[in-house]
């Protein structure tokens, strides 16, 4: 019987993982006559069922919370290891975000994927990867929150190469599979080490047995499920992995760069804080200067990407940045809050970016132009989107990146100066090149004649009007005081900072001058633009996206070919070697043996047989049956025995 923490076991909750993980199993099995309806219906049912948990925290001031319950999975020896689910208002929240978007991507690519000769395939992995993540959320142990985590990379794997034809997507599938590998490890040796000091796998148990732990065991296991972290959400120096992810199919992109993949190491750094909390400063105060340098890295990359995917990839790393400095200083509540909201507008993004797609069948921008006439319905939800995701008020990403820099304001870690003017700056290049991702797709005169753009069918365009609308109504609830983030997720000991207009202010002002600078700069003072790229070593520099990829293929892939190389030939020249001289004397040590066998053993048996056969061939010509011949026989014997003693008789 299933034993609980907190009340009865509730059957409702593990279903919202475990529909889409039948409907993963029915797709890959009857994919030619169930083709979407299984994933969309199992999505639907879950978000359904997830919803509720928001509307019972508002109703209940988040007092009903946590709820858990848990079943005697394994025992070893003394050791009891419970499987089971705990929903805090963080679950609850995140349960409702991941369920409302995925099943606007699942949507939408009725529509895009159509025609595709492995559509049905497509929505399996879907709902694979959506099962994982929301395992992954409600798991109240490290163990099963360490197998969803592992059946995400998987699925990021099949996903990304999904059009496994083309060579690009294939190597970004491997890219991803292998860079993501590295944080895997460092995930996996840090819960490691929290288990073996605390010898529990549940979440409770172990948070509340970390005493049992050194100063520096906890800052080593802290760093390391950082690790984890850094290459889920690819901060620097992992995040090489997430723009190459783009070769996926568009709804993939805004699943992994909204809801999913990257969500999952956010989601583990604030699962996990009391680690981090606990551990030497140095600790978070790590993860608040990678969160700071990836920020403003891939913002200033995304500034002269022309792509039109790869500009929100680079954006979504950046943002990520964003969760992880405000993660680092303290500021749990924010980095948390801006995970949610983020999850929302950048998945209206991606979507729209694949209508854009859709419609004109480029994403290079340098071809587009003029499109918010013809495409109407992704010109205004994209629009919207941008606006979040630049931080106008009163949108949502305004009121979660004003929530960042507040905490980082009052901040008294080392690090929070770093993390408030990092922060700023951030959003400056934020608005910058969003407004030249809009500008140059939806503005202006078509740059390619050849290109005859139309907005995409109502089953696409549904969803992004649909995240539009939410991306509004969550920024109007917070603007109307229906909703307050920090109400209900909050770590305990971490003073929450109340509204402030001078700093909403302060980065309205920050997020209209990157506006104003993208407008003018692709409007009115293009000859700037220009002038610009005449710092050729700096355009140069940025453009080749500061020549990471080269960095990193020169320090870690090159010495591993090289390795590889030597393994090679050390097999091929001395392993190989040495097998095969083991086989050559083998082989003459056989012939050997048959030598011996043929000529001294079968010689032997052979003369054994011999012998009779000639002595019997010998013997038988004195077998005659005639008398006369017997009696000549008895008389030359007489005579022989005679002679015989004759001879010694006279010797």
């Amino acid at each position: 019987m299933p034993e609980s923490t907190a009340g009865p076991f509730d059957l409702t909750i593990p279903l919202i993982p475990i529909l889409p993980f039948l409907a993963f199993w029915v797709t890959l099995f009857w994919g030619k006559q169930v083709r979407h309806r299984a994933a969309v219906g199992a999505i639907v049912i879950s978000t359904l069922l997830a919803l509720s948990f928001p509307v019972r925290m508002l109703f209940s001031h988040g007092e009903s919370f946590p709820l858990s319950g848990y079943f005697l999975w394994a025992l070893v020896g003394s050791l009891r290891m419970p499987m089971g689910y705990y929903v805090d208002q963080l679950s609850a929240i995140t349960l409702a975000m991941v369920t409302v978007v995925v099943t606007m991507i699942q949507i939408y690519s009725i529509g895009y994927m159509h025609g595709d000769k492995r559509y049905p395939l497509f929505f399996a992995y879907l709902s694979l990867f959506s099962a994982g993540m929301l395992g992954l959320v409600i798991a109240d142990n490290i163990l099963l929150f360490y197998a969803c985590w592992e059946i995400m990379g998987l699925c990021s794997y099949l996903l990304i190469g999904f059009w496994y034809e083309r060579s690009s997507a294939m190597r970004a599938a491997k890219k991803a599979f292998m860079v993501t590998r590295v944080g895997d490890v460092l995930f996996f040796f840090g819960w490691l080490m929290l288990f073996v000091n605390t010898g529990s796998i549940q979440f409770s148990e172990m948070f509340a047995r970390l005493n049992q732990m050194t100063g520096d065991q906890l800052t080593v296991a802290a760093l390391l499920l950082f690790g984890g972290a850094v290459g889920k959400s690819a901060q620097f120096p992992l995040h090489i992995w997430l723009p190459d992810a783009m070769e996926g199919p568009t709804p993939v992109s805004a699943l992994i760069h909204a809801a999913t993949m990257v969500a999952a190491g956010v989601f583990l750094v604030g699962r996990t804080y009391p680690v981090f909390s606990q551990a030497d400063p140095l600790a978070l105060l790590v993860v608040s200067a990678i969160g700071v340098f990836t920020a403003l890295m891939a913002a200033v990359i995304g500034v002269l990407q022309n792509d039109i995917k790869r500009v929100l990839a680079y954006s979504t790393v950046s943002q990520l940045g964003y969760m992880m400095m405000a993660l680092g200083i303290g500021g749990y509540t924010a980095g948390l809050f801006h995970l949610i909201t983020h999850a929302f507008f950048k998945a209206l993004l991606f979507l729209g970016s694949g209508s854009v797609i859709h419609g004109t069948g480029t994403q290079d921008m340098m071809q587009m132009g003029g499109l918010r006439h013809k495409m109407p319905y992704t010109f205004w939800t994209f629009m919207i989107g941008t606006l979040a995701l630049a931080g106008i008020p009163p949108l949502a990403g305004f009121w979660s990146k004003d929530e960042i820099l507040l905490s980082a304001f009052h901040s008294h870690s080392a690090a929070g100066p770093l993390v408030f003017y990092g922060g700023l700056i951030g959003a400056f290049l934020t608005a910058f090149y969003m407004t030249r991702l809009l500008i140059l797709t939806f503005f202006g005169s078509p740059r390619d004649e050849h290109i005859h753009a139309h907005e995409s069918p109502f089953v696409m365009t549904v969803p992004l009007m649909a995240l539009a609308a939410m991306t509004v109504l969550i920024g109007l609830a917070i603007l109307t005081g229906m909703f307050h983030f920090s109400h209900y997720v909050r770590f305990e000991g971490i003073e929450e900072h109340q509204f402030s207009l001078g700093m909403a202010a302060l980065s309205s002002l920050v997020a209209l001058a990157g506006i104003g600078a993208g407008i003018l700069m692709y409007t009115r003072l293009s000859g700037l633009r220009y002038a610009l790229v005449g710092i050729r070593p700096l355009y140069v520099l940025i453009k080749n996206k500061f020549y990471w990829d080269e960095v990193m293929y020169t320090v870690f892939v090159l010495p591993l070919f090289a390795v590889n190389r030597a393994t090679f030939r050390f097999d091929q020249y001395v392993i190989d070697m040495l097998v095969n001289l083991v086989g050559w004397l083998t082989v003459q040590l056989s012939r050997m043996n048959e030598l011996v066998d043929r000529y001294v053993v079968d010689g032997l048996v052979n003369l054994a047989g011999y012998l009779p056969k000639g002595l019997g061939y010998t013997v038988r010509y004195v077998q005659t049956g005639v008398v006369q011949t017997y009696l000549l026989i008895v008389f030359l014997g007489t005579l022989l025995i005679f002679g015989g003693i004759y001879m010694w008789l006279i010797r």
